[in-house]
């Protein structure tokens, strides 16, 4: 099984991260991964957005430019990325910062009010890691396995005090309803 998931949003909404948190679980289970940043030279507020491949064969290229998964954190990218996600993808959508709605037919959407969430269980910061968990909960190839793990990966010694706030944020994402 392979899964392309892009996600796009500014910088600073901590899309990377989210990406590099994906892939890095990924490799814990022993799947072939990719993981491919892209940002403009802002170090806030610019676009942001990366792809993350995981696979059980050998990924060929990094390059996701049909996504069977969407992770849109704000407006520019739902507008930008909305129609290359394949027929039967999936697109995530934060509700608190996108008000309107995925005009496709043919993918299943999932509107999430991630920033919202952040805000409520104390970590506004963390919009990424609910819509992360939302994501897992809801995409056949990628399972709940490994978080804490993942987490020690890409969760820095210097800052291991927030490891257990994305590990809330994440299973808060997980627990939201369809």
């Amino acid at each position: 099984m392979t899964t392309e998931i892009l996600i796009a949003g500014f910088g600073g909404q901590g899309v990377l991260f989210a990406g590099k948190f994906l892939a890095y679980k990924g490799l814990i289970e022993d799947r072939q991964v990719s993981w491919l940043p892209s940002y403009g030279p802002e170090m806030r507020g610019g676009t942001a957005n990366c792809s993350v491949i995981l696979s059980d064969d050998p990924v060929g290229s990094p390059i996701v430019s049909k996504p069977s998964v969407l992770m849109a954190m704000n407006l520019p990218s739902l507008d930008k990325y909305e129609k290359d996600v394949l027929p039967g993808g999936k697109i995530f959508v934060d509700s608190t910062l996108i008000s309107r709605k995925v005009e496709r037919t043919d993918v299943d959407v999932y509107y999430i009010p991630s920033t919202q969430l952040a805000r409520e269980i104390g970590a506004p910061t963390l919009a990424n890691m609910v819509m992360t968990g939302k994501v897992i909960r809801e995409c056949e190839g990628i399972s709940d396995a490994f978080l804490q793990e993942a987490l020690g990966k890409v969760v820095s010694a210097r800052h291991a005090d927030l490891k257990d706030i994305n590990l809330k944020a994440l299973k808060t994402g997980m627990a939201f309803p369809d």
